[in-house]
């Protein structure tokens, strides 16, 4: 699973051809061994959980660039390696 943004220490990844688990678009975030999944549409935590002001940061970094996610998710689930996003302290 390809690594397309870190910053703050949190790492978004996106798998390819990930729509058996989870059908919408989204991320995986982590943080120090915590894991969570963030629906791309609305910034929703779909599962897994992230310390509160981390979390806070990975929703407002898929707002900012939800765009450049939903192009990355049509990438990954056509089995083509998404491309890197900056992250917030970029």
């Amino acid at each position: 699973m390809p690594t397309i943004s870190m910053f703050y220490g949190i790492l978004i990844r996106m798998f390819f051809n990930d729509i058996k688990q989870h059908n919408l678009p989204h991320i995986h975030a982590e943080y120090q061994g915590q894991n969570a999944v963030y629906s791309i549409i609305d910034g929703d935590l779909i599962s897994g959980n992230l310390p509160i002001k981390k979390h806070k940061l990975v929703v407002a970094w898929i707002e900012i660039y939800q765009e450049d996610l939903m192009a990355d998710w049509e990438l990954a689930v056509n089995g083509k390696k998404p491309f890197p996003i900056k992250g917030l302290n970029q």
